[in-house]
């Protein structure tokens, strides 16, 4: 399962509603969408019009050696946007490196009764604009 497609959707809302581009952020950041993720994120915003490849990163990419683990798409995207965010983004935030940055953490509604039933599991996107 992938949230790419939530991640594309509340990104591309939020520029929107706040009269934002992608200039305005020094960093948008995903939770642990992995390569496969990251890559369907730019292809879907793409589409869209919009290219984050110079801004984004993702959590899972930054915490897991891709080149030396065998982590496939991933792992946790709560632990590695947890790891992540209050290490990395709030270490750049105290050096100065960063002002204004896009965090956003997916995930997935489960629901027993919809899981049972054998309906689909729809995937939620959060984004929180951390300022200085």
């Amino acid at each position: 399962m992938t949230f790419s497609p939530s991640a594309a959707s509340t990104l591309k809302h939020f520029l929107e509603d706040t009269n934002t581009t992608l200039s305005d952020y020094d960093l948008v950041i995903t939770g642990d969408l992995g390569k496969v993720g990251s890559d369907l994120l730019y292809e879907l915003l793409e589409g869209e019009g919009v290219d984050i490849r110079c801004r984004h990163t993702d959590c899972g990419l930054i915490i897991f050696d891709r080149e030396n683990q065998d982590v496939h798409a991933g792992g946790s995207g709560c632990g590695c946007s947890a790891a992540v965010l209050n290490s990395f983004v709030m270490h750049r935030f105290e050096s100065g490196d960063f002002k204004n940055v896009l965090f956003m953490s997916t995930g997935a509604l489960m629901s027993p009764t919809s899981s049972l039933q054998g309906e689909t599991i729809p995937g939620i996107s959060h984004l929180v604009n951390i300022k200085q």
